[in-house]
């Protein structure tokens, strides 16, 4: 839970509460799937985002009291789950709809740019609020590139997933093998 929030120099000064123990300040902290330097860390980890990130992500529409995704980088020798995801977030993505499908929820969500379509494939990987989802089908309508990503319980349950609405940005960081794989 975001405990506090102000503008700061362009930037923007961020608290959350902090429930992963022990945080030492300069470690590497995922916030809605933005890597993040912890500055300070007790009952809050307090983290500052420059401009550059602001622009791409969502964090610039934080409130107090809003809840976020966070966790800890992986470590080298841990076991690899879902898919490699570096918290350098690409774009803002917009949720276009929300379906329940039987225990599920089917989100639906617009692409940043026409560019990234390139980089979501049948069944492939991306990572929506610094969680690895797959991408079940891409689409065009009119002018409008989205995907399609179907959230189980689980998920639903234990991320700020379950508290998004039509309408919101989510953050998007495309799958880094694709972006190699399509690199010119």
């Amino acid at each position: 839970k975001v405990k506090n929030i102000k503008s700061k120099k362009g930037g923007l000064h961020v608290e959350i509460a902090n429930n992963l123990g022990k945080v030492k300040p300069g470690e590497s902290i995922s916030v809605n799937g933005v890597c993040s330097t912890a500055k300070k860390s007790g009952k809050n980890i307090s983290f500052e985002y420059i401009p550059e990130t602001l622009k791409l992500s969502n964090l610039s529409f934080l409130r107090k009291e809003d809840i976020v995704n966070i966790e800890k980088s992986m470590r080298l020798n841990d076991r690899l789950n879902g898919h490699i995801v570096l918290g350098h977030i690409d774009g803002r993505g917009k949720i276009l709809d929300i379906k329940k499908e039987g225990n599920s929820k089917v989100f639906g969500i617009q692409l940043p740019d026409k560019g990234f379509k390139k980089f979501l494939v049948y069944k492939g990987s991306v990572a929506v609020e610094g969680i690895s989802l797959t991408v079940v089908k891409v689409l065009r309508k009119s002018s409008v590139l989205s995907f399609i990503v179907k959230i189980i319980p689980h998920t639903l349950e234990h991320t700020n997933l379950k508290y998004k609405k039509k309408g919101d940005f989510v953050n998007l960081e495309f799958d880094i093998l694709a972006k190699y794989a399509n690199k010119k």
